[in-house]
């Protein structure tokens, strides 16, 4: 029996289910067969509705493997930096292709991304953040591409990483770290940590990008690593990232001792390199860091965690949100946020200045007359 509709058709089939089959860009599609007759007709006036409202997706479009997915969706992104690539790469091959590569996006259920999760985020909670957030971006592009309907990825706050405190120096202790590395990366450390700067904006910066008469230096690129160890040098990501920053004056002998003494004369000499004149490797760096960290008894401390303290140390003084996101080179508030909290120097601050509020009080219930008229 074959029962026809302006929209698809429905015909019974020898097992005595029901099919439902429709045309559509040149084809003859399935919608499934079903026990009842008017569950396969109910069917194919759900598709039909979904045209109707250009919500229709092709089934078969949704049958490539997540692999396969990521592996064209990583190719077609040239945007990506060289670091965000390999971490993208290192995320798919170690925590989401094993488990999910040979299921297809169509297949990718909710509570398949679900378990997936639970799982990983048991083990290392800030890594399944991370895959989760990229599975995440892919589906939704899946979507965007037309194939599937919507995200399976619907895991509340599985994206948000609970990341530890970082740690944080003391001005005492940032004056010891820079006096226990070379001499040539003293200025490495004060830079760091008062003008604020990450790592691959220190190893960028030129002879020509300090301004000794205005005492300010400027931000034009970063050199950063890959992951064999090569350099690669750009531009900043976003406009905030270039930017001038004024130098603290405890810095400026520093900086003149550092010219004179460990740059060469050119404009476009690095700031930093090795005792040969060479660039400067992220392995040299690394050793000479954790020799200095070591020696002042802060194992904990890594480099961008001068950064960190820098604009924890701005906030302290008050500085506004606006005048953190300039000095850090942020491009939303939010990332500058985070450092304004107390430290442990401005907590003996504010709590000395608790102990006068509360003797000054004191003195003032000492020289208050008594109801006899006499002072207490």
């Amino acid at each position: 029996m074959v029962i026809r509709r302006h929209f698809g058709t429905v015909r019974k089939r020898p097992s005595g289910r029901w099919q439902a089959v429709y045309w559509s860009e040149g084809g003859l599609h399935s919608a499934g067969t079903f026990t009842a007759k008017a569950d396969a007709l109910a069917r194919l006036s759900t598709i039909e509705a979904d045209f109707r409202r250009g919500a229709w997706i092709d089934p078969s479009a949704g049958q490539v493997t997540i692999k396969k997915y990521a592996d064209e969706w990583i190719a077609h992104r040239p945007d990506l930096a060289v670091r965000t690539r390999e971490l993208y790469e290192d995320l798919l091959r170690l925590h989401i292709l094993p488990s999910l590569g040979q299921t297809t996006i169509a297949g990718l259920t909710p509570s398949k991304v679900r378990g997936w999760n639970a799982q990983l985020a048991a083990e290392h909670p800030s890594t399944a953040s991370k895959a989760y957030r990229l599975l995440s971006t892919m589906m939704r592009n899946a979507v965007d591409d037309d194939l599937i309907i919507k995200s399976p990825c619907k895991v509340n706050g599985a994206g948000t990483e609970h990341a530890a405190e970082r740690p944080i120096a003391t001005v005492a202790e940032i004056e010891a770290l820079a006096q226990a590395v070379p001499g040539r990366l003293q200025l490495l450390i004060e830079l760091a940590s008062w003008c604020q700067l990450r790592r691959g904006e220190l190893l960028g910066l030129r002879r020509r990008d300090v301004d000794m008469m205005h005492a300010s230096i400027r931000i034009e690129r970063s050199r950063n690593f890959r992951r064999d160890g090569s350099s690669i040098t750009k531009s900043p990501k976003t406009s905030s990232g270039r930017r001038t920053l004024s130098i603290p004056s405890n810095v400026l002998k520093t900086l003149e001792t550092h010219l004179n003494d460990f740059t060469a004369g050119d404009k476009d000499t690095l700031l930093f390199t090795s005792e040969l004149g060479t660039p400067l490797t992220a392995v040299s760096l690394q050793r000479a860091w954790s020799r200095a960290r070591s020696s002042i008894g802060r194992p904990d401390l890594h480099l961008h965690d001068l950064r960190h303290t820098g604009l924890t140390l701005a906030a302290a003084t008050g500085a506004t949100t606006a005048e953190l996101m300039r000095r850090a080179g942020h491009a939303s508030a939010s990332a500058s946020l985070r450092y304004q909290h107390a430290t442990k120097d401005r907590d003996h601050v504010l709590a000395n200045a608790l102990a006068d509020l509360a003797k000054r009080q004191e003195v003032s219930k000492l020289g208050r007359p008594d109801s006899k008229g006499g002072s207490r």
